[in-house]
C-alpha cells in the first residue's frame, strides 16, 4: 500500500486514517493494534505495516463491522498463519452480509427513483391541465396508486463490485 519509510506519529496516523487520536489509542486498548512502537519519550510510533492494518480496520467499520466483529478478526490476525481459515470464514460472513444490505439499499433506491418518476410525471401533466400543483399534503385522485410502494428484486452477485 503505502511506501513510507519512517515511523509514523500518532497525529500522522490520525489524518490518514481520518480518526481522532483518541480513537487511535481506544483501538489499541480494544487490541485492534498490536502494541506499537515508542519512543524514549514514550510518544507512539506507528510502521507503514501499522497503517496498513489500520486502513483495513477502517474499511471493515465502514461496512458495518462491529467491534466484537473486528476485536475477533485481530485476535485470529495475531495468531499468525494457521488461523488464515478463520479470517478467511470471518471475512466471507462479513461480505455476505454487506451484499445483503447493498440488496436492501438497491431495492429501497429503486422505489425512490420509481416514486421520483410518478411525480415528475404527475407534475407534468398537472401542470398541462392546471397551472397551481397539488401539493403530497393534499388528497388527490391518484392516492390509491400512491400508497403502495413498488420494490424492486435485483440479485446481487458474489463478484458484485470487487476487481
Amino acid at each position: 500500500m503505502s511506501k513510507i519509510s519512517t515511523a509514523l506519529t500518532i497525529g500522522q496516523v490520525a489524518e490518514a486514517i481520518g480518526v481522532s487520536t483518541h480513537t487511535l489509542r481506544y483501538y489499541e486498548q480494544a487490541g485492534l493494534i498490536r502494541s506499537v512502537g515508542r519512543t524514549q519519550a514514550g510518544h507512539r510510533l506507528y510502521s507503514p505495516a501499522d497503517l496498513d492494518w489500520l486502513q483495513f480496520v477502517m474499511r471493515l467499520k465502514a461496512t458495518g463491522m462491529p467491534i466484537a466483529g473486528m476485536q475477533a478478526f485481530a485476535a485470529l490476525r495475531a495468531q499468525g498463519e494457521p488461523t488464515m481459515g478463520a479470517r478467511r470464514d470471518l471475512l466471507v460472513a462479513h461480505r455476505d452480509a454487506v451484499l445483503a444490505r447493498i440488496a436492501g439499499l438497491q431495492s429501497n433506491l429503486g422505489a425512490i427513483v420509481d416514486k421520483i418518476a410518478y411525480y415528475e410525471a404527475a407534475g407534468q401533466n398537472t401542470a398541462a391541465d392546471h397551472p397551481a400543483r397539488q401539493s403530497d399534503t393534499t388528497p388527490s385522485s391518484h392516492s390509491d396508486e400512491d400508497s403502495p410502494w413498488t420494490t424492486h428484486t435485483q440479485t446481487v452477485t458474489r463478484g458484485a463490485g470487487t476487481n
